[in-house]
């Protein structure tokens, strides 16, 4: 891609890994559009990123991300970060739950790729990035679903890329482990409640998932999309690149 002022939306961009990614992209030059279901977040992720616009939007819902991206113009940069998360016994999470992650992980991206595939493809470059996870690498006890609709954004990721792998656009998974995020603090809540441990306790048992014992920070996330939507990198695609502490290999 060329180094002019390019277009970035980001899924999920009101706090957390969207937030880091979309300061990090702001701050490489790139124009960037934070998209979430919380107008209120995205107006105080603005604060953060005073350049960046921000509109209120479903990824669930096909006909609300085709309406935002339209009014949008030319993107060149897709990072499909938005993800929510429920976790229980496979047998207590009922259809439902299932079709929440699904909706969201999985299909709340193939309606944003859908959505700027034909513009890049005509542009003949473009890059997408799908926030992936650890999970969408090994499994997790008490996590199926979300692993499910992880796995299969890998495998949508895998094979979009050969699929655009004559040209300019690039797909690529970054695959963070637990992070320094909301949802990750509202994960050791769960522990420390079901589990009887203190708050720290909880932490570190998360923490001690990573073998540098610590949890990522959204910054190190960002770094790694930052690389993969840089010229440099035009001959990485189909890759899910972990950012995870040795944690998978």
């Amino acid at each position: 891609m060329g180094q002019g002022v390019r277009q970035a939306v980001i899924t999920g961009g009101g706090s957390g890994i969207g937030l880091a990614i979309a300061r990090r992209l702001s701050a490489d030059g790139a124009t960037v559009l934070l998209l979430g279901r919380s107008e209120d977040r995205l107006r105080a992720a603005q604060q953060a990123v005073p350049d960046a616009r921000i509109a209120a939007c479903d990824v669930a819902d096909e006909d609300s991300v085709k309406r935002v991206l339209s009014g949008f113009g030319s993107i060149d940069i897709l990072v499909n970060n938005a993800g929510i998360v429920e976790t229980a016994l496979f047998l207590r999470i009922d259809d439902d739950a299932w079709r929440r992650m699904v909706d969201v992980n999985l299909m709340g991206a193939v309606h944003c790729i859908r959505a700027v595939l034909p513009a890049m493809t005509a542009r003949g470059r473009g890059r997408i990035i799908n926030i992936a996870s650890t999970a969408a690498l090994k499994g997790y006890a008490y996590a199926s679903a979300y692993a499910a609709t992880k796995h299969a954004l890998l495998g949508l990721t895998r094979s979009l890329a050969l699929e655009l792998a004559r040209t300019e656009i690039t797909v690529n998974a970054v695959c963070p482990g637990y992070t320094e995020t909301a949802i990750v603090e509202a994960a050791v809540a769960r522990i420390a409640e079901k589990t009887g441990r203190g708050p720290e306790e909880a932490r570190a048992a998360l923490e001690a998932a990573n073998p540098q014992g610590r949890l990522i920070k959204p910054e190190e996330v960002a770094q790694a999309v930052a690389w993969l939507v840089s010229p440099e990198a035009r001959a990485i695609t189909g890759q899910a690149i972990a950012v995870a502490g040795g944690e998978v290999m």
